[in-house]
């Protein structure tokens, strides 16, 4: 169930978002057709960029420069979240204020459309 996967993310420490990267990047690395070779671009969050991170031969990772979030498409959804649903209220305690948070995620991702359109960048469709 999505509330409950991403109850657990708002608890886990940073070195754990490291071993769910690696995990990410496992996977990730499986579906690369053979001969193939994946270029991940991240942001410069901690765990993206992380010493301890184990990134397979079939795969480059590729920092975003900071602050660039015109580049990072995941900000604005970030940015769609606050603006419809987390913002402009007080929250209760800080259940509370998972509670909403996970509330808000589920009822973004049960619109896919909307993700996309969010994340949709015209200047790259151009190649």
């Amino acid at each position: 169930m999505p509330f409950q996967v991403m109850r657990c993310m708002f608890g886990i420490q940073a070195s754990s978002y490291t071993e769910a990267m690696n995990l990410h990047l496992a996977e990730i690395a499986k579906t690369v057709a053979p001969g193939a070779h994946a270029v991940l671009l991240v942001d410069q969050a901690g765990w993206h960029m992380s010493m301890r991170l184990v990134v397979p031969h079939n795969i480059t990772i590729i920092a975003l420069p900071p602050k660039s979030p015109e580049l990072n498409p995941v900000e604005n959804v970030w940015q769609f979240m606050r603006d419809n649903w987390l913002s402009n209220r007080v929250f209760k305690s800080y259940d509370d204020l998972v509670d909403h948070c996970c509330e808000a995620w589920n009822k973004l991702v049960d619109q896919p459309w909307r993700i996309m359109s969010i994340g949709l960048r015209q200047w790259a469709h151009g190649f």
